[in-house]
C-alpha cells in the first residue's frame, strides 16, 4: 500500500486518537488502551514499509502519548514519581530528542566560542569573569591549588548558594522557552562562552587538568543539566512558534508541560552537584586520582544514560506492536 492511500485510510482514526489524548473526547482508560492497541499495528506497519516517513515520527509521537494517557489513570500505578522518573520523562525526552540536540548543538558552539575568544584576546576572561576572579585564580594558580576558589566558605553555605543559583538559571532557561528560545539560547550562550573562555584560560596557564579534576567533579551533571534545561525551553519555544496540527494553546500547553517535566527530571542531578561542589571539588587537589577520575566518569555515565540512551529503551519497550 501507498503511503498516502496509508494515511487515508486511517487518517480518522489517529484524529480519534489526537481527540482522546488531548481531552477533546471523553474516554476511559480501557477505550485509549484499546486505541493503543491499533495505534501500535499501524506504527509497527509504517516502521516497516516507509521508515524514514513523517508518517513514522508522528505515530510514534501519539503512541507514546497515548501509551503516558493509559498509565496516568492506571489503578495499580501507587508510585507517581516511580513512573515519573522511569518513563513519562524519558518518553518526553525520546519524542523531543530533536531539542534536546539542537541544544547539545549549540552548546558546543557557544562554548567554542569561548575558547576561540579567549585565545584571540587576552582580556576576554577579564571582561567575561571580572578582574577580581581572574586575579584570585591567578593566585591560587601561583600557590599551586588552581581550584582554591571551591575551599572559600563553609561547605554547607557553598552547596546552598551554589544550588540556589543553579536553580535559577535552569528555570529561566526553561520559563523564558516563551519568547521562541530566543532568551533560553540567550542564557546557554552566557554560561558556554563563560566555560570555555575559563577553561582556556587555565589550558594557557598550563594547569588545564588540575582544574578539570577539580571543576568537573560536579560540572558533569550541572553543564549537562544545563543543556537538557536549555532543551525544555526550546521545547516550550518550539510549542509556541510550530503548533502543527494543533490550535497554538493547544500547542503551547502542551509544549510547556513537556518543558516542565524535563526542567523537573534535572533537579536531582542539580541538587547532586549542588553536593559534590560544596562538599566535595573542595578536596580534589588532594585526593586520589582516581578517585578523583572515578567520581568524574560516573557523574557523567549516569546523567547521560538517563538523558541519552534510557528515552531510547523506553521507547522501544513501549512501541512493540501488539501480539
Amino acid at each position: 500500500m501507498r503511503e498516502v492511500a496509508f494515511i487515508k485510510q486511517n487518517k480518522e482514526k489517529w484524529l480519534e486518537f489526537e481527540q482522546a489524548i488531548f481531552g477533546k473526547a471523553k474516554k476511559n482508560p480501557d477505550e485509549i488502551a484499546s486505541l493503543y492497541i491499533h495505534l501500535v499495528n499501524d506504527l509497527s506497519y509504517a516502521q516497516t514499509y516507509y521508515p524514514k516517513s513523517k508518517t513514522v515520527i508522528y505515530l510514534n509521537h501519539l503512541a507514546a502519548l497515548t501509551y503516558q494517557k493509559i498509565y496516568k489513570t492506571k489503578r495499580e500505578e501507587t508510585n507517581r514519581v516511580a513512573y515519573f522518573f522511569k518513563t513519562e520523562v524519558p518518553l518526553i525526552v525520546y519524542n523531543n530528542r530533536r531539542y534536546v540536540l539542537y541544544a547539545f548543538i549549540m552548546f558546543f558552539i557557544f562554548t567554542a566560542i569561548g575558547v576561540l575568544s579567549a585565545s584571540k584576546d587576552e582580556n576576554f576572561v577579564r571582561v567575561i569573569l571580572g578582574d577580581e576572579y581572574v586575579n584570585m585564580t591567578l593566585k591560587n594558580i601561583d600557590e599551586g591549588n588552581p581550584v582554591a576558589v571551591y575551599k572559600s566558605g563553609g561547605s554547607v553555605g557553598s552547596f546552598i548558594g551554589i544550588t540556589l543559583n543553579n536553580l535559577k538559571v535552569g528555570a529561566y532557561m526553561f520559563i523564558f522557552g516563551i519568547t521562541g528560545g530566543i532568551m533560553t539560547m540567550y542564557f546557554l550562550f552566557q554560561n558556554a562562552v563563560m566555560l570555555g573562555s575559563f577553561q582556556y584560560f587555565f589550558y594557557e596557564k598550563g594547569v588545564f587538568w588540575e582544574s578539570v579534576r577539580g571543576i568537573w567533579i560536579h560540572g558533569c551533571m550541572e553543564i549537562f543539566g544545563m543543556v537538557m534545561e536549555c532543551a525544555a525551553g526550546l521545547i516550550f519555544g518550539a510549542a509556541l512558534l510550530f503548533p502543527k496540527t494543533f490550535s497554538r494553546v493547544e500547542s503551547l500547553k502542551t509544549g510547556f508541560k513537556s518543558g516542565l517535566k524535563i526542567w523537573v527530571s534535572t533537579l536531582p542531578f542539580t541538587f547532586a552537584a549542588g553536593v559534590l561542589e560544596g562538599f566535595v571539588t573542595r578536596y580534589s587537589p588532594d585526593m586520589p586520582r582516581v578517585l578523583n577520575i572515578a567520581i568524574i566518569l560516573i557523574t557523567l555515565a549516569a546523567i547521560t544514560y538517563y538523558y541519552l540512551i534510557y528515552p531510547y529503551k523506553v521507547n522501544k519497550r513501549i512501541a512493540q506492536p501488539a501480539k
